[in-house]
């Protein structure tokens, strides 16, 4: 609904701006505006209107050019309300709207631009790797539910990877609050452990964008209002090791080609269990990994990962399920992740997969 109340600005306060081109040319009587206006000034008010009109389609198509001939515009169309005060003084209110509307679309811009820099950079890095094939002789050290959970999934005889484009939609809460809905998108780079998670969440109808990023070993988490306004920014060595925590459970997850990984070691515990220990720039990590008999992980558990509202570890887990096959490899579609506080489980994200991508160019 707020969307729509904006784009019917763009397109009334546009339209207005023809009034000034229709007196000038003399094309019907106007009587809205009582001072003359002359034939250059008219095309001006044309030129107005005809960049609210693109700016609405740009605002609509999701272009960020619609921030240029939205400035634009708004600098014309004030400049025109000055000249034509006394009849077109309130078009200033619409102006002051549109100039907010830009400064927040500016600000969500320039917020996302950062995550886009680092996945071009991290493309350019892996662009140039020839993958080799997982191959039976790749998965002969892994414990036997490992090797059977990587057939099981279809990775034997596929190239290796070297990085993960994923988009999840799904819904977060943080402790004592409500559900809200969110999609994301989200690159794991291998070579150099690198996951890029770029979130927008619809809280109150308002989307808050969030970027997480981890880039061997050093994490920061920023989530901005408008991609302007500070809501959270972490760094340090918890969240380092909390991220961790959180690539190794996409590598176990979303990429099992990748647990070939020689950083990887592990430790059987039973037929269905087995702990996986993940060392990157001096962080080590731990988790079970759990299975059933089919070969499918349904359980990722981990003591190791911070809980950032207090900074404080607590078990953390992530069941999964409802397995699909995407592009040739069969792969969990839903998931969850929950902490187990000391009064209890608590679930505060619900993730579903809508698409996965392997080896970006």
């Amino acid at each position: 609904m707020l969307k729509i109340i904006l784009l019917l600005i763009f397109v009334i306060h546009g339209m207005i701006h023809l009034l000034g081109f229709i007196k000038a040319y003399k094309i019907t009587e106007v009587d809205q505006l009582t001072k003359e206006i002359s034939k250059p000034m008219g095309l001006f008010w044309l030129l107005a209107a005809v960049l609210f009109t693109i700016t609405f389609i740009l605002f609509l198509l999701n272009n960020k050019l619609c921030l240029i001939t939205g400035s634009g515009a708004v600098i014309i169309s004030q400049l025109l309300i000055f000249y034509s005060w006394q009849d077109a003084k309130f078009g200033t209110i619409a102006n002051i709207v549109i100039i907010l509307i830009l400064i927040i679309g500016y600000g969500s811009w320039r917020f996302e631009n950062q995550y886009n820099r680092d996945v071009a950079g991290a493309l350019k890095r892996t662009d140039k790797i020839k993958s080799a094939m997982v191959t039976e002789s790749d998965i002969q050290s892994l414990p036997l539910i490992v090797q059977k959970y990587l057939r099981y999934t279809g990775v034997i005889n596929k190239p290796r990877v070297e990085n993960v484009k994923i988009i999840f939609d799904g819904e977060m809460r943080g402790k004592g609050k409500d559900w809200f809905t969110f999609s994301s998108e989200q690159y794991n780079f291998f070579d150099t452990p690198t996951r890029l998670f770029y979130m927008k969440g619809n809280i109150m109808k308002i989307t808050v964008p969030g970027y997480h990023a981890y880039k061997n070993g050093t994490a920061t988490m920023r989530i901005k209002l408008f991609g302007l306004i500070p809501i959270i920014d972490i760094k340090g060595r918890a969240l380092d090791t909390t991220e961790t925590v959180t690539f190794f459970n996409d590598m176990c997850i979303m990429a099992p080609a990748a647990l070939i990984d020689k950083r990887i070691k592990w430790e059987e515990v039973d037929s269905t269990c087995v702990r996986g220990i993940f060392i990157n720039n001096g962080i080590r990590i731990s988790a079970l990994l759990y299975f059933n008999d089919l070969g499918q992980l349904i359980n990722f558990i981990s003591d190791d990962r911070y809980e950032v509202s207090d900074m404080k570890k607590y078990r953390f887990s992530t069941p999964v399920s409802e397995y699909k096959e995407m592009n040739g490899i069969r792969i969990a579609t839903h998931g969850e992740t929950v902490w187990q506080y000391p009064e209890g489980n608590f679930t505060y994200g619900k993730f579903d997969l809508q698409s996965i991508e392997y080896n970006v160019k």
